[in-house]
């Protein structure tokens, strides 16, 4: 956690956002794996942490938006809950590291909200993403689950994404401290990936490096010969010479903020000269948006930008024809860049995606684009300094994209469908680094990690 007075000054924030009545927010509680007392290992509800900074099960905070005052709900430990977990703090020792005075029990939080609604308050609370939290609202309010998950408060949602998209330097700390493991996770995976290797082997090597810095997953990993699989979670391939092997890891700070690097993998230790000129590719799209982030533009641009220059050094290639923002503006150069740019990364690896992904990466009279791939863009928002995004573009050559496309004759023009098809079994290549905006530009976060295909050689080589 941070110190109380950072909590305190948060929610402080957030009163000043101009809402009325009470300011809801309910913490997670345990999801069991398959019975009750075997759950999955606990992730605290982010908005919840961000306001309150307690990562244990079973809490609500209310903030009165008048007044500022928080309550911290929950209850105190018993003989038979200190016989499992231990000695457990009490609920006033839990509030008073969130800078919280006044406590109350969990049972009567039901009470308090009756109360305020009987006296014509409203009470706020964020789109529920869980089903325990949205059947809590539902007994909360006395509506049915369904009533309580489309009843959540847009202001509340938008006054505090305007609060957690900029982040505090703890916070950027945070995501750094993640970054230091994360870049030994992948100078291992670049050391193991080798011929003969299962996959799952080079994800032990990163997670057991990862466990013993007592962190966690921010995500689970994505390793995969098979880069051409967007969101390939499963090891089970085994790494031949000649592969590319798409390493796309984080995971969580101690205090739960997390990583997201992607970088791309020659198994054998050299990229051919094929592969080469697709990875330089894909570094040249990235460099390219990097030297051009800053606060005031749009992310909507800078995923434009990069799949611009795609289409030129491709086009080099044979694999386009025509004017390069046609190709962009047509939504044909999604072929080999299906996915978006990035997202905001935090507290959450997409932050605050829970909260709706149009309301947290959308606005200002943007709205989603209904071509294919673009449409896929999770953040299209104008950029605000102290914004932490990742940057993190791809090139794939994905059969079945390909052959559909071909069949129903789609941009023919502008694609050469004869060139990509000699490129079926190739995969993907993605890189990927976190970029804070800052006043006058940008910085990317952390230590480097290898990322030019001279660099990635070197480290493989050991």
């Amino acid at each position: 956690m941070f110190a109380a007075e950072v909590y305190a000054a948060r929610r402080a924030r957030l009163a000043e956002a101009g809402l009325d009545g009470l300011l809801l927010f309910v913490g997670n509680v345990d999801a069991p794996m398959n019975y009750a007392h075997n759950p999955y290992p606990f992730v605290q509800d982010s908005s919840f942490r961000y306001f309150f900074g307690l990562d244990m099960q079973g809490l609500a905070g209310v903030v009165d938006a008048q007044s500022g005052e928080a309550v911290l709900f929950g209850d105190e430990p018993d003989v038979a809950d200190i016989v499992w977990t231990g000695p457990v703090p009490s609920l006033a020792e839990r509030a008073a590291k969130a800078g919280i005075a006044a406590t109350r029990p969990y049972a009567e939080l039901l009470e308090a909200l009756a109360e305020a609604r009987a006296a014509g308050r409203a009470v706020h609370y964020l789109q529920p993403y869980r089903g325990e939290t949205r059947l809590e609202l539902a007994r909360l309010f006395g509506v049915s689950p369904a009533e309580a998950g489309g009843a959540f408060s847009h202001p509340l949602t938008h006054a505090v994404v305007a609060l957690r998209e900029i982040k505090e330097a703890g916070e950027v700390a945070e995501i750094e401290q993640a970054l230091a493991v994360t870049r030994q996770m992948h100078l291992a995976a670049m050391r193991t990936a080798k011929a003969g290797v299962p996959e799952y082997q080079v994800v032990g090597a990163m997670e057991g490096l990862m466990r013993a810095h007592d962190l966690h997953l921010a995500y689970p990993s994505i390793f995969s010969r098979r880069g051409e699989v967007l969101h390939n979670e499963h090891h089970r391939g085994v790494l031949q010479a000649g592969d590319l092997a798409l390493n796309d890891t984080g995971c969580t700070s101690a205090g739960g903020y997390a990583s997201d690097i992607t970088r791309t993998l020659p198994v054998g230790g050299r990229f051919s000269d094929r592969q080469r000129e697709i990875y330089d590719t894909v570094l040249a799209m990235q460099l390219a948006v990097i030297d051009a982030l800053r606060p005031g533009v749009r992310y909507l641009d800078m995923h434009k930008l990069a799949a611009k220059v795609m289409v030129e050094r491709m086009a080099r290639l044979g694999f386009f024809h025509g004017d390069a923002d046609e190709i962009v503006e047509s939504g044909a150069y999604a072929i080999a860049f299906p996915h978006g740019l990035g997202h905001q990364i935090g507290l959450d690896v997409h932050d605050m995606e829970a909260l709706g992904e149009d309301l947290v990466g959308y606005g200002e009279g943007l709205s989603r684009s209904p071509l294919f791939g673009m449409g896929y863009l999770r953040l299209a928002k104008t950029l605000r300094e102290g914004m932490v995004i990742t940057v993190e573009p791809g090139v794939y050559f994905i059969p079945a994209l390909i052959e559909a496309w071909r069949a129903d004759g789609l941009h023919a023009g502008m694609i050469d469908y004869a060139r990509f098809a000699e490129y079926a079994g190739f995969g993907g290549v993605r890189i990927e680094d976190n970029v804070l905006i800052t006043a006058d530009g940008c910085r990317v976060l952390g230590e480097p990690i290898p990322k030019t295909a001279d660099e990635v050689e070197a480290a493989m080589a050991g």
